[in-house]
């Protein structure tokens, strides 16, 4: 499963990044993002945007104060 930290990238940075790479994943797979906070945002814009992005089976955890896992399937 692909993972990706975004904290460690810019704020202007981050869903281009998130896009790339989900666009290089084959179906099936799923883009497992760690940030410091729900990124609702982006769930909307991939929603919005991406036919590939499976939005019934999206997850996201909060394992701490600053530590969300978000969970993006490609269909």
């Amino acid at each position: 499963m692909p993972r990706l930290d975004v904290r460690e990238i810019p704020p202007p940075e981050r869903h281009s990044r998130i896009f790339e790479l989900f666009d290089e994943m084959s179906a099936g797979e799923t883009l497992e993002i760690v940030n410091d906070h729900e990124p609702k945002p982006l769930f909307y814009q991939m929603k919005a945007e991406v036919d590939a992005f499976d939005a019934e089976n999206y997850r996201v955890e909060r394992n701490g104060p600053t530590e969300f896992v978000a969970r993006f399937p490609k269909r």
